[in-house]
């Protein structure tokens, strides 16, 4: 449950080889929130939770930047698609 969710976020983050020990602390965290009975301490459940949102934030942090989708790419694609049509229409190749 958790730790299904959080092992996709590393995964989708690519933190774990950046830092791959901060990233197993998380799964575990997350492993020890899924084993605890709804009936245990609210206040166990609670320290667990805030150490796995903490330790989360800072693999956030960590995550590089993808640059795939950006506005950057966007632009450079229509550009590089203009000027096929262009070269196109130059050389009469329709």
């Amino acid at each position: 449950m958790i730790a299904d969710e959080v092992r996709a976020e590393l995964d989708n983050l690519a933190v774990t080889s950046i830092s791959p020990g901060m990233a197993a602390v998380a799964v575990k965290l997350a492993e020890t929130l899924d084993a605890l009975e709804s009936g245990d301490s609210p206040t166990s459940q609670a320290v667990v939770a805030d150490k796995l949102a903490t330790i989360m934030a800072r693999l956030r942090v960590l995550a590089p930047v993808k640059s795939e989708g950006d506005s950057v790419d966007d632009i450079a694609r229509q550009r590089d698609k203009r000027r096929a049509e262009a070269q196109s229409r130059a050389t009469g190749s329709d």
